[in-house]
This record gives C-alpha cells, sequence and structure tokens, in this order.
C-alpha cells in the first residue's frame, strides 16, 4: 500500500459515509481495501462478493445489494463502513463482475439479469448459506439493498430465512406465499417523489404483507425526496433523508442482529 493510499484511508476512517461516497478518489481508496471471495452455487456456477470485515472476532452479518449499476465503488464503500460499525459486510455482485457505466448500460445489465431470476435467487442464497457458516459470524443474518438491489434484498430474504431485511426504494410487488418465507422483520424506505416505486405499489406490499401474516413485521418509512435519495454520488441526493434512513437502518439492524 502507497503512502498517499494509506493516508486517504486515514482520513476516510475519520469522515461520515456521505462524504467517502461524495469523493469518487476516497470512495475508490476505500473499495480497493475490500477482499474478493468467490463460491460455487449449487447448481456449479461460479459468482464473486466483496467482503470486509470488522474488528471484532465475531460479529453479525450483512448482505448488501447494488443498484441497477452493478458491483461498484460505491457499494464496496458502504460495505466498508457497515464493517466499521461491527458487520461482517458482504457485497454481492448479481451482475457477473461487470458494471454499467451509464443509465442504458445499467439498463441493459439489469434486463440481463433478469432474464433468468431463478439464477439470482440461488446467488443470494449461496451467500446466505456462506454467511452463517463463515467462522467468524454469530449466526445473525441481514440484508440490505437500493433500488434494484432494495428489490434484491427483499428476494435474497425470500431464498433464506434472515433475522432482517432493509429495502431502499425497490421493487416489493410479490405474491402472500413468497412473503411468508419472510423469517425477521422488514424495513422499507420510500420517496415520496418517486414515480416508479409509489404509494401505490407500496400499499399493495404492505396489504400482502398483512395477508401472509406479516403485519407487524414491517416497518414503513416515507421521506420528502426523490428516488435514489440516498445515493450522495447522484443527482437525486437528499442528505437530510438520507442520514435519517441511515440512522433508523443502523438502529434496526443493532435491535434486530446484535
Amino acid at each position: 500500500m502507497t503512502v498517499h493510499r494509506r493516508n486517504v484511508l486515514k482520513g476516510a476512517a475519520a469522515l461520515p459515509l456521505s462524504a467517502v461516497l461524495a469523493d469518487a478518489s476516497i470512495t475508490a481508496a476505500v473499495a480497493a481495501g475490500l477482499d474478493t471471495v468467490s463460491i460455487k452455487t449449487g447448481s456449479g456456477r461460479s459468482v464473486s462478493a466483496a467482503l470486509a470485515l470488522p474488528a471484532a472476532q465475531k460479529a453479525p452479518a450483512l448482505v448488501l445489494v447494488h443498484e441497477w449499476w452493478g458491483l461498484n465503488d460505491q457499494i464496496k464503500a458502504v460495505a466498508a463502513d457497515y464493517a466499521r460499525a461491527g458487520y461482517i459486510a458482504l457485497a454481492i455482485d448479481l451482475y457477473g463482475g461487470k458494471v454499467g457505466k451509464t443509465p442504458g448500460e445499467a439498463q441493459a445489465l439489469m434486463r440481463a439479469m433478469m432474464k433468468d431470476p431463478k439464477a439470482g435467487f440461488e446467488t443470494c442464497g449461496a451467500w446466505i448459506d456462506w454467511l452463517n457458516a463463515h467462522p467468524r459470524s454469530t449466526g445473525k443474518v441481514g440484508t440490505v439493498g437500493w433500488c434494484f438491489g432494495g428489490a434484491w434484498s427483499l428476494n435474497a430474504s425470500i431464498a433464506r430465512p434472515v433475522d432482517a431485511t432493509v429495502i431502499y426504494y425497490g421493487h416489493v410487488l410479490r405474491s402472500p406465499d413468497q412473503l411468508k418465507k419472510l423469517k425477521g422483520p422488514v424495513m422499507g424506505h420510500f420517496a415520496k417523489r418517486d414515480r416508479f416505486i409509489d404509494a401505490k405499489m407500496v400499499a399493495s406490499f404492505e396489504k400482502t404483507m398483512a395477508a401472509a401474516g406479516k403485519k407487524d413485521s414491517l416497518q414503513v418509512f416515507w421521506y420528502d425526496a426523490d428516488h435514489a435519495f440516498a445515493n450522495p454520488s447522484g443527482g437525486r441526493f437528499d442528505e437530510a433523508a438520507a442520514k435519517l434512513a441511515w440512522s433508523r437502518t443502523a438502529d434496526f439492524f443493532a435491535k434486530t442482529l446484535k
């Protein structure tokens, strides 16, 4: 590690996550500090993820699922922040190493992946199994994701029972039978100005959760913001909303995973 990068990382450790993510060079330096891990799924596919470990020898674990861009430096930096907070943080990759640089590229990657959603469920399930068996895991596992990843945070919790699920403005229309598979509580963060993940969709999700017998396990929060409000590198970032959602998420995981 160069002296420059060491100094950057030292400075980043004292910064709030929003400040780290607002500076591409700092984000890249933090992301480069994560380890890449790979496993085989039940069907024999090789999948990879970025792993950040906490100081504690035993800790609860989190699965982080990327936005439609793919597993980029931003999500890796978020994983590093969760590790500093005391979690085994695993940022999984649902795009096979590909990352979109433009909205068109991201949309193409998302569409290609969604042609075989069973593979996504298998990938999520395999990583949850891996975390449950990790020698430093306490056996508590949660999921969190943003946008595309918000939908897959929920899917991961359907694929395997976990102790907590957090959804940031992700597609949440599921059947009662799917939602009956959820084990732990669910927290959702949604934006009032989001034109796709809107009040109608979330209301339907709440009704379906109730039909699945999960009404009391769901918390929904609304923010006077737009889609992707928690992403400091995007044009829709809302600092106040992001900070509040992050605080609620941190408290939620502290109660459900520790």
